[in-house]
């Protein structure tokens, strides 16, 4: 079996080949990826890519049919996490999400289809639900998208969903909030940057007034459940599928997270800013389907574990960067910093000179 993962050489992406080395021991794995971030290891005691079969460094906006099949003869699969990847990002590089995120995902998926790979498994996300009040939201609501990415995530389902069929199957999972420790960690995700917060300072500053609902999911889960994208077939969910992935107990409010993160690293003080604005981006999400189409893929790491893996694993670092809002921890911080020096283009492509 081969089995390509774009974006492989982010924050989830080596916990996805670590998931798929496990599952398909056998398998060739083709990683492809810009770089962007690839000098950003953390706690890594071996380079994750060394679990691929190869590393390609290329752009997903310029792949070919020619291109997929050289690179990989008869692919399988499509683990397809490439992307422009939070609100921030997507916000300063508006134009740039929209061709990465939207564009190219299609255009990936019918060259994929034209070459007869089965399986294409798209990384989406909840932010999809923008702001929903009232019950958790389930995949037949209706979606309100209010950032470029969230945008460019449903725009690219719809794309997506016109492709599929039995001998070409779809699966888009939208994913609640990663979390969790990586050997490629970002801390511009709440649960990373709160416990990042409290291991450096012992306190915990929520800049909102704490009551936003977000769902959260282990990188470890995420990655468990692009491994069912890969066997799952037309007859279960039909040939394109956008579903809802994580699990009912991890709706949590941001001050919940914040008091579960105190509750197991001793002195950490809270600080809630009771008088902020609302924050529109807020959600509870119904992951029923998820649970009745996938039982033995469920997500198997709750709050607790995520916080403790994450502080085990910056002690470990010996973390100790007071600043790192505004470090190479950030991923947009990478990426204007490859732009200050002239590395990266407007167009977020390697300047070769």
């Amino acid at each position: 079996m081969k089995i390509l993962v774009t974006g492989n050489m982010g924050y989830i992406g080596p916990s996805v080949v670590d998931r798929l080395r496990y599952s398909y021991p056998d398998a060739e794995l083709i990683g492809l990826d810009l770089g962007f971030f690839a000098h950003c290891l953390t706690g890594a005691t071996r380079l994750p890519e060394t679990r691929l079969s190869r590393q390609i460094f290329g752009d997903v906006r310029y792949v070919t049919a020619e291109t997929l099949s050289e690179m990989a003869g008869s692919i399988y699969a499509v683990i397809h996490l490439a992307a422009i990847s939070n609100d921030p990002m997507g916000n300063t590089f508006e134009q740039v999400t929209h061709n990465i995120n939207c564009q190219a995902s299609i255009s990936l998926a019918q060259l994929a289809k034209e070459i007869g790979v089965k399986r294409f498994i798209f990384a989406s996300s909840c932010s999809v639900y923008g702001f929903a009040e009232g019950r958790p939201r389930q995949e037949k609501h209706d979606v309100t998208p209010l950032t470029a990415y969230a945008r460019s995530k449903i725009e690219a389902e719809k794309g997506l969903a016109d492709l599929a069929d039995d001998s070409f199957v779809v699966t888009c999972l939208r994913f609640g909030t990663a979390c969790g420790m990586s050997k490629r960690l970002r801390l511009d995700l709440v649960v990373n940057d709160l416990v990042a917060s409290a291991v450096i300072s012992n306190e915990i500053v929520i800049l909102s007034d704490g009551t936003p609902w977000r769902p959260l999911i282990h990188i470890n889960d995420m990655a468990r459940a692009m491994d069912w994208g890969v066997s799952r077939d037309a007859g279960n969910g039909g040939p394109f599928l956008a579903l809802n992935t994580g699990s009912d107990e991890a709706n949590y409010r941001v001050k919940d997270i914040a008091q579960g993160i105190a509750k197991i690293i001793p002195g950490v003080q809270i600080s809630i800013n009771e008088n902020a604005a609302q924050d529109r981006r807020s959600y509870q999400v119904d992951f029923s389907k998820f649970r009745s189409l996938a039982p033995n893929y469920q997500p198997q790491v709750d709050l607790s574990e995520a916080i403790r893996d994450l502080k085990d694993g910056l002690e470990l670092m010996e973390f100790s960067h007071a600043d790192f809002r505004n470090s190479d921890f950030m991923r947009l911080k990478v990426l204007t910093g490859l732009r200050e020096r002239n590395q990266l283009d407007e167009n977020l492509e390697w300047v070769r000179r």
